[in-house]
């Protein structure tokens, strides 16, 4: 039984080969923006540079949950005092992740809602709607999630 946990290993190397993928995209959305940065509207700019951070923001937060996940349910990382070694590195525990992904997530939904408001002329009333209320769902989790993790008794060692 305890060997199982060996199981996710391959599950977290897949996290990290799909953080070359965003590489690939961001590489890709990088080339088109540049190539057309004499020719691109300003406000197609700023979409353009919010789809870069977006894509940075999942790969942050493919990084937090491979780092993470891996020490919680797999095995220790042993880096020893490497001088990159991140500080939260070690300190994540599953209450811990479940906060840093909800709220990557909300960060991620701020961002496309702001994308939508940047077009918000091509976009139905009903459409802004739904993603205003998607995003709210989103924050308000976050907040009933983070109110949950204060409330254990866990939290207060």
């Amino acid at each position: 039984m305890f060997g199982s946990r060996w199981l996710l290993a391959p599950l977290y190397v897949g996290l990290v080969l799909s953080i070359t993928l965003l590489l690939i995209k961001f590489a890709k959305e990088f080339y088109f923006l540049a190539g057309g940065i004499m020719t691109t509207e300003s406000g197609d700019l700023i979409i353009g540079i919010l789809s870069l951070i977006d894509i940075c923001l999942i790969a942050n937060l493919l990084i937090i949950i491979v780092y993470a996940g891996y020490e919680n349910f797999v095995s220790k990382l042993h880096t020893g005092d490497h001088e990159d070694r991140p500080d939260w590195m070690g300190h994540v525990d599953f209450s811990d992740l479940k906060i840093k992904v909800i709220g990557s997530i909300a960060a991620i939904s701020a961002i496309e809602l702001l994308k939508a408001f940047m077009n918000a002329e091509q976009l139905s009333n009903t459409a802004l709607a739904w993603k205003v209320g998607i995003h709210l769902t989103f924050v308000a989790s976050g907040v009933l999630f983070a109110l949950m993790d204060r409330l254990n008794p866990k939290h207060n060692k």
